[in-house]
């Protein structure tokens, strides 16, 4: 009986150990992060991702930062490379945790990015896809604040696109901003971006 409490607790002191470790790699990579070293943070993330190999937010973050600057690259070759390290990202977060409403919208993201690349050569391929993620998140967790804001801005963004009027959108900002208020991560980790670009979207569609 000694025996087993002894190594009970061994073991609840190992988990202890790696959970401090978790948290402590984790906050150093939002940090490097804050601090415009998104690249050393991706690196950091994916750290954590191998020693974390049950858990998706490692993943996500690192293909987050991944796709996020992205966005307005003008070289193909390095978009390419960047996207597809964020595509494989994605799927390991996704074997992780399916049909996960913030991996989906990550996933729509990354779409969004070869769109606004080269619409003429992604728009009809990827726009419905984009969409088909939007809704499955929004299904999936109907208060998840990132699905329902993210889907109002790609729709106005295609109705800049095409000349068309973007007021009827603002009210799924409105929406989003008053979901974000109430929303609550699971855990200090878990995503919790976007509230400040829903309100200035919707500050713009008030003006």
């Amino acid at each position: 009986m000694k025996h087993l409490i002894i190594i009970a607790a061994l073991l609840i002191s190992g988990l202890g150990t790696a959970q401090a470790n978790y948290e402590k790699g984790m906050q150093k990579a939002f940090d490097l992060w804050a601090q415009n070293q998104p690249a050393e943070a991706s690196n950091l993330f994916e750290r954590i991702a191998h020693a974390e190999p049950d858990n998706w937010l490692p993943p996500y973050y690192a293909a987050q930062i991944n796709i996020l600057y992205s966005f307005g690259e003008k070289n193909e070759d390095v978009l390419t490379a960047k996207l597809k390290k964020a595509q494989n990202l994605i799927n390991d977060a996704t074997a992780i945790s399916k049909d996960n409403p913030e991996i989906l919208v990550l996933q729509a993201l990354l779409h969004t990015v070869w769109v606004t690349f080269d619409g003429a050569t992604y728009g009809m391929t990827l726009s419905g896809k984009v969409v088909e993620l939007y809704t499955k998140a929004k299904l999936l967790d109907p208060r998840n604040p990132r699905a329902v804001y993210c889907k109002a801005e790609w729709d106005m963004g295609g109705a800049k696109y095409f000349g068309q009027d973007t007021t009827p959108f603002c009210k799924d900002l409105k929406h989003a901003t008053e979901l974000f208020v109430n929303f609550k991560p699971e855990t200090t980790y878990h995503p919790n971006w976007g509230a400040d670009r829903a309100k200035m979207l919707l500050d713009d569609c008030e003006k």
